[in-house]
C-alpha cells in the first residue's frame, strides 16, 4: 500500500512486463569495448554525485528550494541547523497557545464526534504551510445514554418489606460560575468508554484499587465476591483491568471514584481551598475513561491487528472490552455508599499498608470497612450506552524531505471525554499547533528537511489509542521501511516537571534537546530545562498513541510532558484528569498560567523532531539501548532468584499486588538459570556491536562536517554510501526485538522487551513474556522466553555488524 503522501502511481508495480531486445552485435575491439564501459559507468555515477546525492551529506552542494504554495523562488541557498534552530526556538508564542487551547477547549469533542475539529486543524496546517489530509476509519464505539446509582436498603412498611432509596447519586459534576465550560448544555454526562450496558442490583464490596493481589487478598480472607458490585478507588493499574478481574470472579458490576487522599498534600483536610477557589479537588470531579482491555490489545477491538476500514470483517469483543456494567463516580457520591458499610466486614487496616493508605476520606467519616453489604443494603447500578460503528478522523501533515526512505513521525492525539481537555490533551494539540507552524516558518525560508517529517492529529485514542493503532495497522510496511522515530505529546503541561518515557536508542538526544531549550522558571539565569530535570526516563508502557508504533511496529519511540511539583509548598495543583475541571480556566488559573510551559513543550518537541530529521547520521545511540538490555537482564534474574527463595524486597512486595499468585512450580528451575547465561552473552555481544556502530557513526559525523574538494567525488560517494548504512542499521535495530506470534495471550504485541505489564495497563514491563512465566512460576515457559530473547539479541548484534 501506498504510504502518506505517496501516490499509488509513483511506486513501483509489483509486477511488470519484461521486454526481451534482439541480441546485439559484440564489440571486436575488448580494449574499445571495456573503455566505453568504463566511461559510461563514470558518466552515470558523476552525475549521481553532483545531482541526486542529499545535500545534507554534501554541505558544499547549495539547492534553491521553493515553498510549496508559492512558485517564486525564493532565498537561493537553504538554511543551516543554527538558523533552524533559532526559528524553532523563537516562533512558539504564549498568546497563541492560548488561542488554540481556547479553541480546542471551547466544546466538546468526543472521538467520532470532532469533524469540525478535524478541519479546523487541517486547515490551521495548511495556512501554516504544511500539506494535510484527513484519513479516516470506521470504529466500534459507545456513547452514553443513560445512567443510574442508587443505594437501597429493605425496610417494613406497613407489615410489608420494601425498598427505600436511601441514597441517589448524582453523577454530575457541579456547574461552576468562574468556569464557563462546566455549564455548557452540550457538556458530556460521566461515563466510561467500552463499558457494558445493564442494570444490576446487588450488594457490595469495597476492593481497594481493585488490582489483581487486592483481589486475592480479600479471597483469602474469605470475602464473599461473586454476583456483588466492586466499589474500588481509581489508582495503582488502568481502570479497564480493575473491571476485568472483577467480571473474572463473578461479580456483576463495578463502581469508580477518586479517593482524594491519593492527591497529596493539595487536600480540603489540609485546609487547602476548593477548586474553583483553590487548588484542591473539587468534591463532584469524575474522572472518565476507558474501560478497554488495554493491555491485551489497542485499538478498535472489532479490528485487531489489521485497520477499520469499510467492509471489513469484524470479530467478537468478548475478551477485549468488558461484559459486567461500571461507572464513574465523583468522591462525594462515594461518600454515602462508603459509609453505609462502616462496621461491616474487615476494614482496610486489616489487609496492611496498601489497603491502610491515602485514606482521604476518613476526616469525612468513611472507615474503610469491606463489606459486602448484607442482603438487604444494596446498589442498584444501570449504564445504558449506545454501541455504532462511525468514523473517526486523523489529521495527517506532511513536509517531504530529501530522504523519503527515513521518516519522522510526531503525533498528538485531539479528542477529549470532556468539553474542555485543557491538559489532556489539548495542551500537547496548542503545542503541537506551534510546532507546525514554527516548521512552516522555516519552510517559508528556504528551507527543506532531509528526513520526510509527518505531523498527526490522531482522534479515539481515549477510547483506546483507537486513532494511531489503525493508522499504524494500516501503513505497517512503510512504517517498518521508512520510520525512523515517533515522538509522542499528549498531556503537554499540568505543572512545571519534566517526566519523560523513551526506548533507550532515544535516551540521548533527549539529553542533548532539553539542554537547548530555556527553562520557563529559571533560579539561575540561562537555566535549561535539562537543568532543572531530573534525568530520569522511564521505560514505555501504554495508555497513549505511541504504543501501537513502539510494541507492534518496533519503531522507536518518545512521550514526554510536564506535570504538578509534588515538593511545592501544599503540594501541586491537583490535575482533575478526565474532569469538566480540565478547563481553559483551570490550565490558565493553575495549571499553566501565562502558557509558559506550553511554549517551553513546543519548543522541545521541535527541536527533537528538527534532530532527527536533519541530523546526517541519525542521532541514535545503541550502546545506551544494549547497556539498559544487560541492566534489564540482571534485574529479571534477580527477580527469579527471589521467586525461587519466595523472598521479596518491599519495593517488590508492592509490584506484586498487581500480578497473579503464582502457582505451583512447573518446569525446570535449573535450566532457566542456565539460561541467563547466554542472554548476557548475547547481550555482551549486543554492546560491543554497538560500541562500534556508535563509534563508526560519530567517525561519519565528524567527516559530514568537513570540506571535501569536487574533485574528490569518488570519496563523497564511500561517505554517502557508508552513512546511508549507518542510519539504515540504526533505523531498523528496534525492529529487531518483534516476535511476530507475540507474547502469550496477547499477540497483538510483538516486542519483547517492553509491553505494558499485563495487570497494569499503563506501567511497563520489561521482558514482559519472561517476566510473566516467572511471576507464574513457570520456569519451563520462562526458559522458552528466554531462548526467545536471547535468539533475537543475538540477531540484533548481527544487524549492526
Amino acid at each position: 500500500m501506498a504510504g502518506p503522501g505517496e501516490k499509488m502511481s509513483d511506486r513501483t508495480p509489483l509486477i511488470t512486463t519484461i521486454h526481451v531486445a534482439p541480441a546485439r552485435p559484440r564489440y571486436r575491439h575488448q580494449t574499445l569495448r571495456r573503455f566505453c564501459t568504463i566511461a559510461c559507468l563514470s558518466t552515470l555515477v558523476a552525475s549521481a554525485i553532483f545531482f541526486l546525492l542529499p545535500a545534507a551529506f554534501l554541505p558544499w552542494h547549495k539547492h534553491k528550494h521553493k515553498h510549496h504554495d508559492n512558485p517564486h523562488p525564493i532565498d537561493p541557498s537553504s538554511i543551516t541547523f543554527k538558523e533552524l534552530q533559532e526559528i524553532l526556538l523563537a516562533t512558539p508564542k504564549e498568546e497563541k497557545a492560548q488561542e488554540w487551547s481556547k479553541y480546542y477547549t471551547s466544546g466538546p469533542h468526543l472521538a467520532g464526534k470532532n469533524l469540525s475539529q478535524a478541519v479546523w486543524t487541517q486547515e490551521r496546517w495548511e495556512e501554516f504551510g504544511i500539506k494535510a489530509d484527513i484519513v479516516a476509519y470506521d470504529t466500534y464505539i459507545n456513547y452514553p445514554h443513560d445512567h443510574r446509582l442508587a443505594l437501597c436498603k429493605k425496610e417494613k412498611s406497613k407489615g410489608m418489606e420494601v425498598w427505600d432509596v436511601k441514597f441517589e447519586a448524582s453523577l454530575e459534576e457541579d456547574v461552576l460560575e468562574e468556569d464557563s465550560t462546566t455549564g455548557l448544555s452540550s457538556r458530556i454526562p460521566t461515563f466510561h468508554g467500552y463499558s457494558a450496558s445493564g442494570n444490576v442490583t446487588a450488594s457490595y464490596v469495597y476492593v481497594n484499587y481493585g488490582t489483581y493481589q487486592d483481589y486475592e487478598d480479600l479471597i483469602k480472607a474469605n470475602v464473599s465476591l461473586a454476583g456483588k458490585i466492586a466499589v474500588a478507588r481509581y489508582g495503582e493499574i488502568f481502570r479497564g483491568l480493575k473491571i476485568k478481574r472483577a467480571e473474572d470472579l463473578g461479580m456483576i458490576g463495578t463502581v469508580l471514584f477518586t479517593d482524594p487522599g491519593d492527591d497529596g498534600p493539595a487536600s480540603e483536610e489540609n485546609g487547602v481551598r476548593l477548586y474553583p477557589n483553590g487548588p484542591a479537588r473539587n468534591p463532584s470531579s469524575v474522572q472518565r475513561g476507558s474501560a478497554q482491555f488495554l493491555s491485551v490489545a489497542p485499538g478498535d477491538p472489532t479490528t485487531p491487528g489489521y485497520p477499520s476500514k469499510p467492509g471489513v470483517p469484524r470479530e467478537p469483543t468478548k475478551g477485549k472490552i468488558p461484559s459486567i456494567p461500571s461507572l464513574p463516580i465523583s468522591y462525594v457520591d462515594a461518600l454515602p455508599i462508603l459509609t453505609a458499610l462502616n462496621g461491616i466486614g474487615p476494614s482496610a487496616k486489616d489487609f496492611g499498608k496498601h489497603w491502610d493508605t491515602n485514606l482521604g476520606l476518613k476526616y469525612k467519616g468513611v472507615n474503610y470497612n469491606i463489606g459486602p453489604s448484607p442482603d438487604d443494603l444494596v446498589l442498584n447500578l444501570v449504564n445504558e450506552q449506545d454501541y455504532v460503528t462511525t468514523p473517526l478522523w486523523d489529521v495527517i501533515g506532511i513536509i517531504n524531505g530529501t530522504l523519503l526512505d527515513e521518516v519522522v513521525i510526531v503525533g498528538n492525539h485531539r479528542d477529549a471525554w470532556i468539553a474542555g481537555g485543557a491538559g489532556d490533551p489539548n495542551s500537547g494539540s496548542a503545542a503541537l499547533n506551534e510546532v507546525v507552524r514554527s516548521f512552516g516558518v522555516a519552510l517559508a525560508k528556504g528551507w527543506k528537511p532531509l528526513r520526510t517529517i509527518v505531523f498527526a492529529s490522531w482522534d479515539g485514542e481515549e477510547y483506546g489509542l483507537i486513532g494511531s493503532t489503525e493508522w499504524v495497522e494500516e501503513f505497517l510496511p512503510w512504517i517498518t521501511h521508512a520510520s525512523v522515530a515517533y515522538v509522542n505529546i499528549d498531556v503537554a503541561t499540568t505543572g512545571p516537571v519534566l517526566g519523560a518515557s523513551a526506548s533507550p536508542l532515544l535516551n540521548k538526544l533527549i539529553y542533548e534537546v532539553t539542554s537547548m531549550v530555556p527553562s520557563p522558571n529559571q533560579t539561575v539565569i540561562g537555566q535549561t530545562i535539562g537543568d532543572v530535570w531530573d534525568k530520569e526516563i522511564s521505560t514505555m508502557g501504554s495508555g497513549s498513541d505511541f504504543t501501537a508504533f513502539q510494541d507492534f511496529a518496533g519503531v522507536p519511540s518518545l512521550d514526554f510532558g510536564f506535570h504538578g511539583d509534588p515538593n511545592q509548598a501544599g503540594g501541586p495543583e491537583v490535575y482533575h484528569y478526565h474532569s469538566n475541571y480540565d478547563s481553559f480556566h483551570w490550565m490558565n488559573t493553575y495549571g499553566d498560567p501565562g502558557f509558559h510551559y506550553h511554549i517551553a513543550a513546543a519548543r522541545l518537541l521541535a527541536l527533537f523532531t528538527a534532530k532527527l530529521s536533519e541530523s546526517p547520521v541519525v542521532p541514535l545511540n545503541a550502546t545506551d539501548y544494549a547497556l539498559a538490555i544487560e541492566g534489564y537482564i540482571s534485574t529479571v534474574e534477580t527477580k527469579l532468584e527471589t521467586s525461587i527463595a519466595g523472598t521479596e524486597s518491599g519495593e517488590e512486595l508492592a509490584e506484586a499486588r498487581s500480578r497473579p499468585t503464582p502457582s505451583a512450580p512447573k518446569g525446570d528451575v535449573d535450566a532457566l538459570k542456565m539460561s541467563f547465561k547466554g542472554l548476557h552473552q548475547a547481550s555482551a555481544k549486543l554492546l560491543k556491536a554497538s560500541q562500534a556502530h556508535d563509534a563508526f557513526a560519530a567517525k561519519l559525523s565528524e567527516e559530514v562536517g568537513q570540506e571535501i574538494p569536487w574533485w574528490k567525488w569518488l570519496s563523497k560517494l564511500k561517505l554517502y554510501i557508508h552513512i546511508r548504512g549507518v542510519n539504515t542499521k540504526y533505523k531498523l535495530l528496534e525492529r529487531q526485538f518483534l516476535h511476530q506470534k507475540g507474547l502469550d495471550g496477547r499477540p497483538w504485541f510483538k516486542h519483547v522487551i517492553f509491553a505494558p505489564g499485563l495487570w497494569t495497563g499503563y506501567a511497563g514491563a520489561v521482558f514482559p513474556g519472561l517476566q510473566e512465566a516467572i511471576d507464574d512460576k513457570d520456569y519451563g515457559n520462562a526458559y522458552r522466553w528466554a531462548g526467545i530473547i536471547e535468539e533475537l539479541i543475538w540477531k540484533a548484534a548481527a544487524s549492526l555488524r
